[in-house]
């Protein structure tokens, strides 16, 4: 172990970030120079909630502090759990960490951070409205699009089959290569590029030599005599491990929520958002069970109400201020606007050009849109850019809740009838809340549950410890509005 990882472990830094939500972030040398890439600057100019200012003014915050955050947050999580196991293990015989050790815990965590800090780097313009304008959709799916991002490179060993739909991880996952590659990371860090992509969304690498032998150094370590028990014996340590630590960077208890939840809280200056980190990490614990086999995040029983609050407060987050009224409005007239100057056949070609060539991708700002939506405005005043623009807003009309898409249609016919306006006058937005997401994926969560008799900890199902989680069901939001007098016919 080097004397550079083990001041890295204790917690020396090269540089100092002040955050708003978190306060201090320290940095090492070598996410610096992340943070110094193009690709990754290029973030400071991607709002992190779209348009959602013209509707809560305070929440103009970037994805590039987010994406901070979330390395942040992710390294309190795993420390967190590291911490609690080393206070535990004290009352053992032998609570002395080896140097192998110490470089093995040294190495996760500095994969967590960098995965986390990557997570987003492909986000585009305007973040999710982007990739949903039908135009952008075309120019993502366009055939050999996977190929031409990757061009001279291997990619069969992050993605061993060729993804059907791209998304914004798959463009995370081609700028965070190609961030590593230009600083020659395993060379100044030690640190595996496929390690790091391994625990980001979309891919399936398999671990490198030295994430393995840091994985079973690492499992050793934690379980104990666990670590050659039961159905844990024959499995494949590496991968657990690196399911494990994808969990940290996008799970159900992740960084990256944590963060969005409280920086989106922070600056929509709502409370709603708000549930106490300190408390929720300070009940994580790494599980496993010698059944499955299973390696994961665990909650103590009395953090259940820590996590309660979490899951609650993201709930709310997306009912009062993701799917507000005219927030969603907004987001409508959005990706009409991108469609509207798409119709340009230089502005089309330039978009292109970023989407399939990752060097020009850092040149998809807001703001390039911006100047765009106001040059279509002047050309085009009865134009859903001038709207955005000009915060022309839809007219809402009224809201409902689980409609299928024929009563959906029908009500919008309603509407036209009852409003004596013409039908294509009556738009509506839908935002599909996947709530029994929550209900359904935190089965897989364990609760670590002490016996009343003999003191001795077992993990149990989050759902047979709690009912709460079990409340929440699938909504179908749908709003319906008025075309503004600038769109009317």
């Amino acid at each position: 172990m080097t004397r550079s990882a083990l001041d890295d472990l204790l917690g020396a830094y090269d540089k100092l970030i002040m955050d708003p939500v978190h306060g201090g972030i320290r940095l090492h040398r070598h996410e610096v120079d992340v943070i110094d890439h193009r690709l990754f600057q290029r973030l400071r100019n991607i709002c992190q909630n779209d348009i959602l200012s013209l509707v809560f003014p305070g929440a103009t915050h970037s994805r590039f502090l987010h994406s901070i955050g979330v390395m942040h947050v992710g390294d309190r999580m795993f420390r967190a759990m590291m911490d609690a196991y080393l206070r535990e293990r004290q009352l053992s015989r032998h609570p002395e960490l080896t140097f192998e050790q110490l470089d093995a815990i040294d190495y996760m965590a500095k994969v967590i951070r960098l995965a986390c800090l990557l997570h987003d780097s492909g986000h585009s313009s305007f973040s999710h409205q982007f990739n949903q304008a039908d135009r952008i959709q075309q120019l993502m799916q366009a055939p050999g699009r996977f190929d031409q991002l990757w061009a001279g490179i291997d990619a069969s060993t992050f993605y061993p089959e060729l993804p059907d739909v791209l998304e914004h991880e798959h463009y995370s996952v081609r700028i965070a290569w190609e961030v590593l590659s230009d600083m020659d990371l395993p060379g100044r860090s030690g640190i595996e590029i496929q390690d790091v992509l391994g625990v980001m969304e979309t891919t399936e690498p398999a671990p490198s030599e030295r994430f393995q032998q840091h994985a079973h150094t690492f499992w050793a370590f934690i379980a104990g005599p666990d670590a050659h028990a039961g159905a844990l014996e024959t499995s494949a340590v590496p991968r657990l491990v690196m399911d494990l630590l994808s969990s940290v960077v996008s799970g159900e208890i992740d960084a990256d929520r944590a963060d969005y939840m409280l920086r989106d809280g922070f600056h929509s200056s709502v409370t709603i958002g708000g549930f106490n980190l300190d408390h929720l990490l300070n009940n994580l614990r790494f599980g496993w069970s010698l059944d499955s086999p299973w390696l994961g995040l665990a909650v103590t029983q009395k953090g259940l109400g820590a996590l309660e609050d979490f899951v609650y407060s993201r709930y709310q987050m997306y009912r009062k201020v993701y799917a507000h009224k005219t927030a969603l409005g907004f987001d409508w007239l959005l990706r009409e606007a991108i469609n509207e100057v798409l119709e340009d056949s230089d502005v089309l070609d330039w978009v292109d050009d970023c989407l399939g060539d990752i060097r020009n991708f850092a040149d998809i700002t807001d703001t390039f849109f911006w100047e765009a939506f106001r040059r279509k405005a002047r050309a085009n005043p009865a134009s859903c850019s001038r709207c955005v623009v000009d915060r022309i807003r839809l007219k809402h009309v009224d809201t409902r809740e689980g409609l299928d898409p024929e009563a959906i249609e029908a009500h919008r016919h309603y509407l036209s009838s009852a409003l004596e306006a013409p039908v294509q006058e009556i738009v509506t937005c839908t935002m599909h809340a996947r709530f029994s997401h929550i209900r359904d994926h935190f089965d897989g969560i364990q609760v670590l549950a002490r016996d009343a008799v003999t003191g001795r900890r077992h993990l149990e199902r989050i759902t047979d410890m709690s009912t709460f989680f079990q409340k929440f069901a699938d909504s179908t939001i749908v709003h319906f509005y008025r075309l503004p007098e600038p769109l009317r016919a």
